[in-house]
């Protein structure tokens, strides 16, 4: 189903958890990049395959007529074998709408972004370019603990259940550096802009 050229113009956006994936889309899309967001795209398979969600996982993970995500993600990141249940069901369903939205881009004949935030571990997707928004470690722990009021072990545990942020580093083909303030990053961004589209 999928050739080299459904991917064409694509750029993926990517990078660890807390690193600033989402803010950097924004800064990306007030320069008009077009952008598909796969995290989204989940949400909306998972609500459109509640009956699937139900036979596979029972009742209990589904609330006011919609999947409970996080009652969800906390049985699928500790049971590789439910997690497994999941991406079967999600990831094929979450691929063709990607490329349905990827044609359309297509015929822009411009650079657009697919935020995916498992690029590497996947491999799901042939797409040759990648942007990769780089915090070392430390500071990814550091956020991740600030934005989802969590314990060092609890974002440890979450930051070590993605690559590591440094290979990442190492596979990108443009790297955003994301360890300073807004201001920083917003440069970042502009500098790369022009890189993309001249």
């Amino acid at each position: 189903m999928q050739n080299v050229s459904s991917f064409k113009n694509a750029i993926v956006l990517t990078g660890g958890i807390a690193t600033g994936k989402s803010t950097v889309a924004s800064l990306f899309m007030l320069h008009g990049f077009l952008t598909i967001d796969a995290d989204k795209i989940a949400h909306q398979v998972l609500d459109e395959n509640i009956d699937s969600i139900r036979t596979l996982f029972g009742d209990e993970y589904i609330l006011d007529g919609k999947v409970d995500r996080k009652k969800l993600g906390s049985l699928v990141f500790h049971d590789i074998e439910q997690m497994g249940k999941l991406e079967t069901l999600v990831h094929p369903l979450i691929k063709n709408k990607i490329i349905e939205e990827a044609k359309t881009f297509e015929k822009q004949q411009k650079p657009y972004l697919i935020d995916i935030p498992l690029f590497f571990e996947k491999s799901n997707y042939d797409i040759e370019k990648s942007i990769v928004v780089y915090v070392p470690k430390e500071l990814q722990v550091e956020r991740l603990m600030k934005r989802d009021n969590c314990s060092e072990s609890e974002a440890m545990a979450r930051i070590n259940n993605q690559m590591d942020i440094e290979l990442k580093k190492a596979k990108a083909t443009y790297i955003i550096d994301n360890t300073k303030d807004l201001k920083s990053l917003q440069s970042e961004v502009e500098r790369l802009k022009h890189t993309l589209v001249g």
